[in-house]
């Protein structure tokens, strides 16, 4: 990449709710020494932002998303673009195919499988050729499962010198809830699935974002029943974002070329407890999990909930930030069970505003940084940043990575 491009960082979608917490934490860590500038629509709000973070300095760039001129002009001025803006099957085609196309590194939010899927059959080739890295899911999804895998295996690989064969991610106590982005997302691959019949296709494949060819393994869809884990003593449910995490989890493993074995096995639940109650609670998760794909395939019920769900720019009080936060478990076992252990992910702040604010501005500061060994091509951020965003995360956002 060409050292000599204006900007380090160019942040998509500042003024936003989460992109206006990614700005206040690349301003907070790393104030003058990030040569960074905010981007949007709204120059108005924009100037609102940089108030807020009592910097006169941060350059400000206006475009809009559907311009594709504009887009490309913005990629090519930074080495870096950490975009907000979602949901992503919306308006995120043309500012990554600039990215790709001028070999400039890219990370976002996307939870939007079918979106991933096109982009790593559209634009793989072109970001392999120019250089660029491509990053989704940097944020909650898929972050903790990601690196928390990558972790685990590096434990067990110092600690017994093998690979574990099978990873359990189990998520624990955690306080807040689902992003208005991250609904409006959800809302959007339900409409284009009620339409699209390859697109409930690819969603049934627990494989479908490895590389062409390479899309069949051992495991299954998610298990949408209440089931007790003989490892943590506790009941366990659906985890409403284990769909996208564990797609993540294997293409890493895929990308790498197979670390951990052709026959590597994930799955992803949460706990609920122990005793009779904790099961009931894992019951009606897993009604609601059954239930939910087939009522929100209705657009008059999409249409409704949306009147009362959190909505894209809504998010909690900063006190609701400072007081949230989440824990994942990583139980990794030999394929014969006599090598195990057990690893922890945690942060101190709310999973989907937050820690997934600051998991995304680091990841950012990472490609723009930090001497990776990836080259371009559409990654994931266990196999593009790997140790290096382990180290920073811990560093600087509040991300604890740990053996039990």
């Amino acid at each position: 990449m060409d050292s000599s491009r204006e900007f380090e960082i160019i942040l998509w979608g500042a003024t936003g709710f989460t992109g206006s917490l990614v700005a206040k934490h690349l301003q907070t860590t790393y104030g003058a020494t990030l040569n960074w500038a905010m981007a949007g629509r709204n120059l108005a709000k924009l100037e609102a932002v940089k108030a807020e973070l009592g910097n006169p300095d941060i350059p400000l760039l206006q475009a809009d998303s559907h311009d594709q001129a504009a887009m490309e002009a913005l990629a090519a001025r930074t080495k870096v673009v950490c975009t907000t803006v979602g949901p992503y099957a919306l308006y995120g085609t043309p500012l990554l195919e600039a990215c790709a196309k001028h070999g400039t590194h890219y990370c976002d939010l996307t939870g939007e499988v079918q979106w991933m899927g096109q982009t790593i059959k559209q634009f793989q080739a072109t970001a392999e050729a120019s250089g660029a890295r491509i990053v989704h899911t940097c944020g909650f999804d898929s972050i903790p499962s990601d690196l928390g895998v990558f972790y685990a295996q590096s434990v067990m690989r110092e600690r017994f010198g093998i690979y574990a064969q099978e990873v359990n991610a189990r998520v624990g106590r955690f306080s807040g809830g689902a992003s208005g982005g991250t609904i409006a997302s959800m809302m959007v691959m339900m409409e284009q699935m009620s339409k699209d019949k390859s697109i409930q296709e690819e969603l049934e494949n627990p494989y479908s974002l490895n590389p062409e060819g390479e899309q069949s393994g051992p495991d299954g869809l998610d298990i949408n029943e209440a089931v007790f884990d003989d490892n943590f003593q506790q009941w366990t449910g659906p985890f409403f974002m284990a769909a996208v995490n564990a797609r993540v989890v294997r293409r890493s493993n895929a990308l790498a070329t197979y670390p951990y074995g052709k026959t590597f096995r994930y799955d992803e639940r949460q706990l609920t407890g122990s005793d009779k109650k904790a099961q009931r609670k894992a019951k009606n998760i897993a009604m609601g999990s059954k239930l939910t794909p087939s009522i929100m395939g209705s657009g008059w019920v999409r249409k409704l909930a949306g009147r009362f769900l959190p909505k894209p720019g809504e998010g909690p009080t900063p006190e609701e930030q400072l007081n949230g936060h989440f824990e994942m478990f990583f139980y990794a076992q030999s394929d014969d069970g006599k090598q195990s252990l057990k690893t922890r992910v945690s942060g101190d702040r709310d999973p989907g505003y937050g820690g997934t604010s600051r998991m995304l501005g680091e990841a950012a500061v990472c490609l723009a940084r930090d001497d990776l060994s990836c080259g371009g091509g559409i990654w994931t951020p266990a196999s593009a940043m790997g140790q290096a965003l382990v180290d920073r995360l811990q560093a600087n956002a509040g991300i604890t990575f740990e053996t039990l």
